[in-house]
């Protein structure tokens, strides 16, 4: 007790001489002020890492699409998205680690006295266009979202503004972004324009090529705007694969390919090929199977059906190649830009060359990179099933079931060209829990916090519900 009581008296004696306490909030080991160049690049990394992922907490579209499958647990496969929270998990991703990022990395641009006008310029236009396509996966993932009154700390009840006027305004912030961006003038440092490396020409083509996506979003139901879009940004869109939009992962933790810690680090014994993909590669004579998978125990191309458990020995996984820790993610390329140009074409939209031609060359652009040569795209695209003017079905059902195959694993993208090109069509998993997914349901804590709010917005789309169709998906 004595040893106690000394040890007290000399803590009460020293907080007794202590008139200003208020120096212990200082944090000396924090910096005081967050540059916005590291805020920038970490959103994008947050979005990428969400895209790239194959977590059944984070992103489950491989599912959706029918690119993989499961051996052992289902419940994702057979679309449960909501046991595991997997839609807040993906709005939470956005709004918080993505956009609320972006927004303070232009606040802190914005007020910096020091910076060079013209690199101002930039570096809020490229801030901007992130915004603009992290929005764009919002809009695709739910429909109606929290825009207008989003990201304000001081408003906890945003209102869900309408989809087709967030995408219109959306398309109007990509048009000033592309006119304000100075390929004369600095951007973002090289290591943090972690997509271009301060490259301020590729962030151009990039915002054009990305007005060609939603351009052709909404084609079905707004032509004369797609087709004005189109055909203002085409020309500036990328036009090879110099000008691909790549996420550039290292080997090492923790900025490697998040498909590494799923497929490697944590030593799975669960994702699979999925039958309806690997039968195509199997009886096309795909040049692209061994980049996408790996072969069984006994050295066969085989996949499993979606929903219901397999032999894991039995079965084709995914590819060293996509499980390497470097493997880049791609955002953007000239495969996807190429099949745009084959359907503009088709809608009668102008742009140069056949819709034949484009429609060759994503294919051709295709096989190449996932290892095949141009002696293999020749074999491929004289097959009387896939050459275009011999393929089944109209130009939406040879563009959709190419591209199907072309976007594997780029998950998301693949998933919003099934539900807008309407092919392929293919059965649901066994046992699915409800019908296709054309949306996400909202998040649950949205329902309880924002209840006002969400259930107005639930009613104007026609309800809360995985198979309501979004506004561009009318047809």
């Amino acid at each position: 007790m004595k040893k106690i009581f000394i040890i007290l008296s000399v803590t009460l004696f020293l907080s007794a001489c202590t008139k200003d306490i208020t120096r212990f909030n200082e944090e000396t080991k924090r910096a005081s002020e967050i540059p916005p160049g590291p805020l920038f690049s970490n959103a994008i990394k947050s979005m990428s890492d969400g895209l790239a992922s194959a977590s059944v907490s984070v992103n489950i579209f491989r599912h959706f699409v029918k690119h993989w499958a499961q051996a052992v647990i289902q419940e994702e496969a057979q679309y449960d998205y909501i046991s595991r929270a997997i839609n807040t998990a993906w709005w939470t991703r956005m709004y918080r680690d993505v956009l609320n990022d972006l927004k303070e990395s232009s606040n802190i641009v914005s007020k910096d006295e020091t910076l060079n006008p013209a690199q101002k310029a930039n570096q809020l236009a490229m801030i901007d266009i992130m915004q603009v396509y992290s929005y764009n996966i919002l809009v695709n993932t739910f429909g109606d979202i929290p825009y207008s009154q989003a990201l304000d700390y001081n408003n906890l009840f945003p209102v869900y503004d309408d989809a087709n006027t967030v995408y219109k305004d959306l398309m109007r912030r990509l048009a000033q972004d592309i006119a304000k961006l100075n390929p004369n003038a600095a951007g973002f440092s090289p290591s943090e324009d972690i997509i271009f490396q301060g490259n301020v020409s590729k962030w151009i083509s990039f915002a054009n090529s990305l007005q060609i996506r939603m351009a052709m979003t909404i084609a079905d139901v707004d032509n004369s705007t797609a087709k004005a879009a189109f055909e203002q940004a085409n020309p500036n869109a990328i036009n090879s694969t110099t000008g691909d939009a790549f996420i550039k992962y290292f080997s090492s933790t923790p900025n490697n390919n998040p498909l590494y810690d799923q497929l490697v680090l944590a030593n799975r014994t669960d994702f699979i090929a999925a039958k309806d993909l690997m039968d195509v590669l199997n009886n096309f004579s795909d040049p692209r199977k061994p980049g996408f998978f790996g072969v069984n125990n006994v050295g066969q191309y085989v996949g499993g059906v979606v929903g219901v458990g397999s032999d894991y020995a039995k079965m084709s996984k995914p590819s060293a190649r996509v499980a390497a820790p470097d493997a880049p993610n791609v955002l953007m390329d000239y495969v996807e830009m190429e099949f745009y140009r084959a359907e503009a074409k088709e809608r009668g939209y102008t742009v140069t060359g056949t819709a034949e031609l484009h429609y060759s060359n994503a294919i051709r652009a295709s096989i190449i990179y996932w290892g095949g040569t141009n002696a293999d795209a020749d074999t491929y695209l004289s097959r009387p099933d896939v050459a275009y003017s011999t393929a089944t079905g109209d130009w939406k059902q040879k563009i959709g079931f190419q591209k199907w195959i072309a976007l594997y694993n780029r998950p998301f993208e693949a998933w919003l060209e099934m539900r807008r090109l309407d092919y392929p069509q293919m059965p649901l998993p066994v046992n699915a829990i409800s019908g296709f997914p054309n949306r996400l349901r909202y998040p649950g804590n949205e329902q309880q916090l924002n209840g006002t709010n969400y259930t107005n917005a639930a009613a104007k789309i026609g309800g809360d519900k995985t198979e309501t169709k979004l506004f561009w998906d009318a047809f």
